[in-house]
């Protein structure tokens, strides 16, 4: 069992390499945004910039993510200063990149497919391209995330991470916070006053940030995301065992998928 006080201690889990890494994602967008603004070039938006932002007076939330799932946040230091929220400087997006000028709304139109042509937008119009070859597209996307969604089902009733998530819970309570029954309860308590005016970040009030630092301070002391992952391992592992060959058509799929961003970006390596 690993000791887990911080996002690095954190190993990989087994079911992690039937999904997409960040690195992936990064840069599926990437070949994505080419395509894109090749697409909106041959539309005669000769100046699309590559990484857009949208125009001007639409608004965008931030999409909120528990860090750390399902063990919620591991950094103190961040606990101690941004509570359950963020420092509004930075953006938690997952490597959203905007460094072009804003879109006009001809554009806009055009990129989402809010014109005549092309019928589902520039932004979609390289997705074919780079799923070609792919066996079960829905299989890729959704097979692992939905398979470790409903072991995490089993793992959150199993008596060691219950006993867990309770010694957890009389902890936070003693060092004067509310009771709560897991973390992501914690996380998500209205009392947090998430806003639209902050994109969804938090109002990190006193009481808030005392609430997620004596959260973490409590996962630290009794190596609560620990035991959690072991739980969770074991389960993986056991699933992967029983579905191997459903997994690996799955991974197969995905390299394929990774082959055909290589020759879109033609071997860049984006940030």
């Amino acid at each position: 069992m690993p000791s887990v006080k911080a996002d690095e201690d954190l190993p990989e889990l087994p079911l992690e390499r039937y999904e997409f890494s960040t690195r992936d994602n990064r840069r599926h967008t990437e070949a994505q945004a080419r395509m894109a603004r090749s697409c909106m070039r041959k539309l005669g938006f000769e100046d699309f910039p590559l990484h857009p932002k949208q125009p001007q007076g639409s608004v965008t939330l931030n999409a909120v993510a528990m860090s750390s799932y399902p063990y919620g946040p591991l950094d103190l230091d961040s606990a101690r200063r941004w509570g359950y929220g963020w420092d509004p400087e930075l953006s938690p997006a997952d490597g959203a990149r905007h460094e072009g000028r804003a879109m006009t709304a001809d554009e806009h139109k055009a990129m989402y497919g809010l014109s005549r042509e092309p019928a589902e937008g520039c932004a979609r119009s390289g997705t074919e391209r780079l799923t070609e070859g792919v066996r079960d597209k829905r299989r890729m996307w959704t097979y692992a995330p939905g398979r470790s969604r409903s072991l995490d089902k089993a793992v959150a009733e199993d008596k060691r991470v219950r006993e867990a998530l309770d010694t957890w819970s009389d902890c936070v309570e003693s060092k004067g916070a509310k009771r709560y029954k897991t973390p992501g309860d914690a996380f998500r308590d209205k009392a947090w006053h998430r806003g639209s005016d902050r994109g969804g970040n938090t109002g990190q009030t006193k009481k808030e940030l005392a609430t997620a630092t004596a959260d973490v301070e409590c996962k630290r002391e009794h190596n609560t995301a620990g035991v959690w992952w072991a739980v969770r391992e074991e389960k993986q592992r056991a699933d992967l065992a029983r579905h191997k060959d459903v997994y690996e058509a799955v991974r197969a799929d995905q390299d394929r998928v990774r082959a055909n961003v290589r020759r879109v970006l033609g071997g860049a390596h984006p940030r």
